[in-house]
């Protein structure tokens, strides 16, 4: 059967290397006056003669011969480069581009793309962290992944990962040398970590109980932008910290941070990969969705 979209020049090919219309026809599979089309189109679109042509012969031109041998290398790289684009139709293979925050990408990293990479070894994960919310399909990503509430609503959103919260903690020594705040305002009186945003504001901490919610604008001795230099500086009995949960989760398990204030921070909206509708999927992506959408996810 002739290649997709390279017929006429698998036409030409055939024939030089057949020395037959009769023969290259039955190899790619079309009949001789099929053939004989093909190749007079190319000719007119040309405006030279490829072939001279007897009732016994074939025999290519000068013109042909000169095409046959700039052409032929030409047609193999496609006819590769079009083999191996299919395969990944059918092997996950190749790359996908992911963009993130370091955050939620921290969630993910184990229980879904470093499983998924266990499972298929021959793709490749890029993935970008950071604070700015990007326009994934104009910065070339496959995929995104944000909090749900702020994908973009012409995108399909699969939430990924476990329940999320924010979590307020210090090390036990701090705690013991300076009390526990047991609602939001107490924090005025404490020593907190500020946070600054990718944008350069400083956050206010958000809390919120039975429909009320309190942001707080902390005070302390260090402004950071980044959580686990966050994380190194309560361990170090600083002061007061506010982080996902997730990133302190095997702290305060260990029992070298304390977590305070929890009825004041609940659930948030999930993790999402979330994409542009598409035709035609690498065999990687359609993985990585399965994954995402099954028990990982």
């Amino acid at each position: 059967m002739p290649k997709h979209g390279l017929i006429e020049f698998d036409a030409v090919l055939a024939i030089a290397r057949r020395g037959s219309f009769r023969a290259a026809a039955l190899e790619l599979g079309l009949s001789t006056t099929a053939l004989s089309n093909v190749i007079g189109k190319l000719e007119r679109q040309l405006g030279v003669r490829l072939f001279n042509r007897t009732t016994r012969s074939v025999s290519l031109t000068d013109a042909g011969r000169n095409f046959v041998d700039q052409v032929g290398p030409a047609v193999k790289t496609l006819h590769d480069a079009m083999g191996a684009a299919r395969s990944q139709q059918e092997i996950p293979s190749g790359t996908l581009r992911i963009n993130a925050f370091a955050t939620g990408a921290r969630e993910v990293l184990g229980p879904l793309l470093l499983k998924f990479l266990r499972r298929y070894p021959h793709v490749h994960i890029d993935l970008v962290t950071e604070g700015r919310i990007v326009d994934i399909v104009a910065e070339g990503f496959d995929l995104g992944l944000r909090s749900a509430d702020l994908v973009p609503s012409d995108m399909i959103a699969i939430p990924v990962g476990p329940p999320r919260s924010f979590a307020v903690v210090a090390s036990p020594e701090y705690f013991r040398a300076n009390g526990k705040p047991r609602v939001p305002p107490d924090l005025l009186r404490h020593s907190c970590l500020r946070i600054r945003l990718p944008n350069g504001a400083l956050h206010r901490w958000q809390f919120e109980k039975e429909g009320q919610s309190v942001q707080i604008d902390v005070q302390g001795p260090v402004t950071l932008d980044e959580a686990s230099l966050s994380r190194i500086t309560v361990l170090d009995h600083v002061g007061i910290g506010y982080f996902m949960e997730s990133d302190v989760r095997e702290d305060i398990e260990a029992g070298r941070l304390v977590r305070v204030l929890e009825d004041w921070t609940p659930l948030l909206a999930p993790l999402c990969l979330y994409y542009p509708s598409r035709r035609n999927p690498s065999a990687a992506f359609k993985a990585l969705i399965d994954m995402a959408r099954g028990p990982a996810g």
